[in-house]
């Protein structure tokens, strides 16, 4: 069989929701699908229409692919020059020290339905996962999650000599390298390393000087909704009833315009409070528990469920620390921040499905922050979404790779070897043991 196909063949036999996609230069990454969900699915105080991780353009899609692993970068050289892409793969280190549009631009280059995950993916994700019980741990404290004593994934980075931990102390961890525990569904089909490792930039949400702005529901996975400071495509939200409305405030403004109108974050008794207002803005980064942050009395219900559904904002009925110790950052003090998720290896308990940074330029870089691709399928004669369950086979790779026979070699020793976990687990051994 050519190609990736028994490799394919391989993984959904044990897990069916993965798929192994191979992109315009003609590399596999590994993917894992989102089914379609509603409001109602993951919310208690959710109403019934569909999540809008689930709504591109206007239009319902089925689902979503999202990247089972961080994602590394690696450049292959094409016939017509090369290209830098983004890659879902087992075992490696995952990529970090990389800006904002630089990822975009590394998981865009994958070819028509590629992206960056976006914020209303990720919340699609965490509010499944809280629904359903799976609160995925993580790489969150040196190679190993808080709440386990015992397992370390396999270590990529260490500390030096010169550094605030002993050296060797690990940091990043190889991806999918942890124990089911790390898994988002606790299972082998599940998404790896959600919490810590490395923090992950999302598409479409930023704040500027302190009023939330975000892309309509998921139309930020599509490239051609440009997401660049002056962007059209970013918009407020009514605070009244949730309406998306052009925003007041600018990246180009000196100060924030405040009408009262739209959705802000204000820092109140130290917990972030979406408000029409702001009475505490700053230029530095704040934070509070995840499920301490609230809404007052300006935000409408509409709005609420906006928030509720983008993770942005505790459920209805939550009076306790129900999100494990979650926590968010945001500075609201200045002209633009971008947004990652998940936290890092050095967070603890902070890190997690529903942590949340707000408080980095999208040119900032840092060895604790990452980011990985999620996937629509597209038509291509139509350039109209495709049907994630249909029987239509995904384009040809536009451009052949030349790349070096060792290197795609290496990469099937690397898929090979987590397939043969895959097939021990599936016969009653833990491949972790």
């Amino acid at each position: 069989m050519a190609n990736f196909d028994l490799s394919s063949l391989a993984l959904k036999s044990v897990c069916p929701n993965n798929e192994i996609f191979v992109d315009d230069a003609d590399l596999p990454s590994v993917m894992v699908y989102i089914p379609k969900f509603k409001n109602s699915d993951v919310l208690t105080g959710g109403n019934d229409s569909t999540h809008p991780a689930f709504i591109v353009n206007g239009q319902e899609i089925p689902g979503f692919w999202y990247s089972k692993y961080q994602n590394v970068v690696h450049t292959t050289q094409l016939t017509d020059g090369s290209i830098a892409a983004a890659y879902s793969l087992p075992g490696e280190d995952p990529a970090a020290s990389i800006t904002f549009d630089t990822a975009r631009s590394r998981c865009e280059a994958k070819g028509a339905g590629w992206h960056l995950s976006t914020n209303a993916e990720w919340a699609a994700i965490a509010l499944w996962c809280k629904k359903n019980g799976f609160m995925p741990y993580g790489n969150n404290n040196y190679g190993k999650d808080t709440r386990e004593s015992n397992y370390k994934a396999i270590p990529t980075t260490f500390y030096g000599k010169d550094s605030d931990q002993p050296e060797g102390t690990t940091a990043r961890v190889a991806t999918g390298t942890g124990p089911l525990t790390w898994s988002h569904d606790k299972t082998l089909s599940g998404i790896w390393d959600l919490n810590g490792n490395v923090w992950e930039w999302q598409g479409g949400i930023r704040l500027v000087w302190g009023e939330l702005q975000i892309l309509a529901n998921n139309d930020a996975a599509d490239p051609d909704n440009p997401q660049n400071t002056t962007s059209t495509c970013w918009k407020a939200i009514n605070a009244a009833d949730g309406a998306l409305v052009d925003p007041e405030s600018k990246t180009t403004d000196s100060s924030a315009h405040v009408s009262g109108k739209t959705v802000k974050l204000d820092y109140v008794n130290n917990k972030w409070t979406y408000s029409t207002s702001i009475t505490n803005a700053k230029d530095e980064s704040r934070s509070c528990a995840f499920y301490q942050v609230a809404a007052d009395s300006s935000i409408g219900d509409a709005a609420k469920v906006m928030l509720r559904a983008l993770a942005l904002l505790p459920d209805s009925d939550v009076t306790t620390d129900v999100y494990e110790g979650d926590y968010m950052w945001w500075n609201n003090g200045v002209a633009e921040r971008c947004v990652f998720r998940g936290g890092n290896w050095s967070n603890g308990a902070g890190a997690g499905v529903f942590s949340l940074s707000g408080g980095n330029s999208r040119s900032g870089v840092s060895t604790i922050i990452g980011f990985r691709a999620a996937c629509v399928r597209f038509i291509c004669d139509s350039d109209t979404l495709d049907d994630l369950d249909s029987d239509k086979k995904q384009p040809e790779p536009k451009k052949r790779s030349i790349l070096a026979p060792d290197f795609i070699g290496r990469i099937k020793q690397v898929l090979a070897r987590q397939f043969q976990k895959l097939y021990e687990a599936a016969h009653g051994e833990d491949p972790e043991g």
